[in-house]
């Protein structure tokens, strides 16, 4: 069956989009009198199961209607069912396809001032993150020699409060790896180029002979003491772990 193609809506986050995408298609599915299986395809079962939930919810008062309807729909016949297939985005084509249609035709909501509560709240909290995230590109105690690294769309990486910030979760949950990458992302470690400044006394030259004094920048892409098939040729941030995966002793004191 046909559902039109487009519904304008105020601004909502994604989890809203989604439950009133699964709405329109439900409610005319339930309301055909043949109709006794139904099969609802989504990304995002999470969304799915808001629908379902009783519990005190900002979305609670949206989806009333449709859990009402999906009530009716079970009790009308006992041969009646809903199934929820989990499909990625990005294994679904017709998912991709419009998609790139509605972002193409730039529908504009017929209430273009009015936000959802939640959208107000996530609308708060990006601002926010943002001015963090400003703050501390241009903040000087994050260090001179900090290393702003890129991900794989040759984007800055930025500091998040989500997801293990911004290299644990491309580092995973290794000890060792997470302590030279981050003497390595912040250039304090026992290398030449630190002693020169803190500790002039010691060493400061690199024991390959090769610079007179040992940088960050000479160890990953220079040394010749280290493993030269894994060095980074550019700043994607799984580029730099892979070279410290295969040379654990750089940025690594005699101890590890």
């Amino acid at each position: 069956m046909e559902v039109s193609p487009y519904i304008n809506s105020i601004n909502v986050i994604s989890i809203e989009a989604e439950l009133m995408a699964i709405h329109l298609g439900l409610i005319p599915a339930m309301e055909e009198e043949n109709v006794h299986d139904i099969i609802i395809i989504t990304d995002s079962i999470a969304a799915a199961k808001k629908i379902f939930e009783s519990k005190t919810d900002p979305l609670q008062n949206m989806f009333i209607p449709v859990t009402s309807a999906i009530n009716f729909f079970f009790r009308k016949d006992g041969r009646n069912k809903i199934q929820f297939w989990f499909c990625p985005s990005n294994k679904w084509p017709k998912h991709k396809l419009i998609d790139d249609q509605v972002k193409a035709d730039n529908c504009a909501p017929i209430f273009p001032s009015k936000e959802s509560h939640l959208f107000n709240k996530k609308k708060e909290c990006d601002n926010i993150l943002h001015e963090w995230q400003d703050s501390f590109m241009t903040n000087p105690k994050r260090g001179q020699c900090f290393l702003d690294f890129e991900d794989e769309n040759q984007k800055v990486i930025k500091p998040t409060y989500a997801k293990g910030s911004l290299w644990l979760p491309s580092i995973g949950f290794t000890n060792s790896l997470c302590t030279h990458f981050t003497r390595m992302t912040t250039s304090h470690a026992p290398i030449g180029e630190y002693q020169q400044r803190f500790f002039p006394h010691l060493p400061i030259s690199c024991p390959c002979g090769e610079a007179e004094i040992q940088t960050r920048e000479h160890i990953v892409m220079e040394c010749d003491i280290h493993d030269s098939s894994t060095r980074p040729c550019n700043i994607i941030i799984n580029s730099f772990i892979h070279f410290l995966v295969d040379n654990p002793s750089a940025f690594s004191f005699d101890n590890g």
